[in-house]
């Protein structure tokens, strides 16, 4: 990137092995950071190295197509004694996380990871413990957390078996989960379902050079995303956090392999937890030697936190409006980070700036902050505007090989599906149990009725029999009875008639 400093229009210029030495793009609004950024990423793409921005206000777009001229950019021109001055765009990739214009971009739940994950839901430190349980236990299972239903199911899955997982893991309260679910709802409102998902982004497509050798400039659509201010800075972490993790170690090289601009920088350090403060104070000390630059881009140096601030040496300072004590003390701040230069006052010339004017101090070969010069930013090539719809619509037609391989989400087996299987399989194996306890139950009664109608017949046929034996006692009674008559019948009739025969013996015989 090239600036003319005042007041003999000497270039500055940064020193493309200095450049992954990180730096800093600030300045209030309207001063021109948006075009400085373009400037510098236009020098890095022509230079042969990938860049990666943000787009938060829909103007970056422009780095597409060529510039336009007009009086205002002869006058320029013609300022800083330009020869060859040719307007053109550099190749642009166009992504963006919510599938509306550009590439669709998507992280798994597991690449997020539950540190950032409970960042993104602002969770409760019991909350984000209870988020690590859950992560534990999904790897432990072999779960796969994917998209939001995956995570949705494993806190509903950890909830049910919380007893069970106590010991071993922790103590997991139904409150803490639910109040995760409940973030997931607004997080899933915010686009979260689009975002979280396969295939997931592959890191190694923005690490590419266009045929003509440029690095591939890769533009972000984040103009709605900035609406969505948590999801938008956490991925920028995780993207920061995954080139640390995934790149090799590069050493110190003639040119980086790549450059990060990180636009709305604020957004990543409001209300900032101490641990992730101290991995993103991590990863910029050391990713410069994986040959990545990072460039904060924020409205005041007093934006980010001193411990990343100490790393940026390469510092582009736009002009600052001090109203309010906060705001002059944050004009001192800014000033006494710049070698001091004895033509001028910094914090004076801080406040004076105007628009496209900067304070601008670079590493030299040394690795040695220059001292600070006021300098007018170069024009860029590019269009300073947003891209006309042939221009984009273009640059999108380009990206087919790209939309082909990310363009269809997947929706491959993970933690849901198993998960779901897992539950109709134990519901089936309840149902079974259950059907066969029922049979159980039914074939004990049916044994318990018969024997209880086993015991009725016996105690029937023991009444019967009893019946039966009283009617042949009764029965053998009366004929005793009848045998008895008769015979008192008979012995009757032979006594008389017996009788009557001793007597006639007695007395004589018969009378004649």
């Amino acid at each position: 990137m090239g600036v003319g400093a005042e007041p003999e229009n000497k270039p500055v210029s940064l020193l493309l092995n200095q450049a992954n030495r990180h730096g800093l793009i600030a300045g209030a609004s309207g001063t021109g950071k948006t075009v400085t950024l373009k400037v510098m990423a236009e020098g890095f793409s022509k230079a042969g190295i990938p860049v990666f921005m943000a787009d938060v206000k829909g103007d970056i777009t422009g780095m597409c197509a060529p510039g336009k001229d007009s009086e205002d950019m002869q006058e320029r021109i013609a300022r800083f004694g330009i020869e060859g001055f040719t307007y053109e765009g550099c190749p642009c990739r166009f992504w963006d996380m919510l599938g509306d214009q550009g590439i669709p971009v998507r992280i798994t739940i597991s690449d997020m990871g539950s540190s950032l994950l409970s960042r993104l839901l602002e969770l409760t430190e019991v909350q984000e413990g209870v988020l690590d349980i859950v992560f534990r236990i999904a790897d432990d299972k072999n779960l796969l957390l994917i998209d939001l239903k995956d995570l949705r199911s494993m806190l509903n899955y950890v909830a049910e078996n919380a007893k069970e997982y106590e010991t071993t893991y922790g103590k997991v309260s139904s409150q803490s989960v639910g109040a995760i679910l409940r973030k997931l709802i607004s997080i899933e409102d915010e686009g979260g379902d689009v975002f979280f998902g396969e295939p997931a982004l592959d890191l190694a497509d923005w690490f590419a050079c266009a045929p003509n050798g440029q690095g591939y400039v890769n533009v972000l659509n984040a103009a709605k995303l900035i609406k969505s201010p948590q999801i938008y800075a956490m991925f920028l972490l995780w993207m920061l956090s995954e080139l640390f993790d995934t790149l090799p170690e590069a050493g110190d090289l003639e040119k980086p392999k790549f450059v990060f601009f990180f636009d709305e920088a604020h957004l990543l350090f409001n209300d900032m937890p101490g641990e992730l403060l101290d991995k993103i104070v991590q990863v910029v000390k050391l990713i410069r030697s994986k040959g990545v630059g990072v460039f904060f881009i924020t409205q005041s140096p007093s934006d980010i936190p001193d411990e990343v601030l100490a790393q940026l040496s390469n510092r582009v300072q736009h002009g600052l409006r001090a109203y309010t004590p906060a705001e002059q003390k944050a004009v001192r701040a800014a000033a006494q980070s710049f070698r001091e230069n004895p033509a001028f006052k910094s914090e004076d010339a801080i406040l004076e700036l105007g628009t496209g004017e900067a304070l601008v101090s670079f590493l030299n070969e040394d690795g040695q902050p220059e001292v600070v010069e006021r300098a007018k930013i170069l024009p860029p090539q590019c269009l300073m505007a947003a891209s006309p719809e042939p221009d984009l619509k273009a640059a999108l037609d380009a990206q087919a090989d790209l939309m082909a391989k990310y363009g269809e989400a997947v929706d491959r087996e993970s933690a849901f599906e198993q998960l779901t299987e897992e539950a109709e399989k134990d519901a089936e194996a309840e149902r079974l149990a259950e059907e066969r306890a029922a049979l159980e139950k039914e074939r004990a009664e049916l044994e318990k009725l018969k024997a209880k109608e086993a015991a009725k017949a016996e105690r029937e046929a023991k009444k019967a029999a009893e019946r039966e034996a009283r009617a042949a006692e009764k029965q053998q009674e009366q004929i005793m009875k009848g045998i008895g008559k008769f015979a008192g019948q008979i012995f009757g009739t032979f006594g008389r008639e017996a009788t009557r025969q001793i007597t006639r013996n007695l007395f004589g015989g018969r009378r004649r």
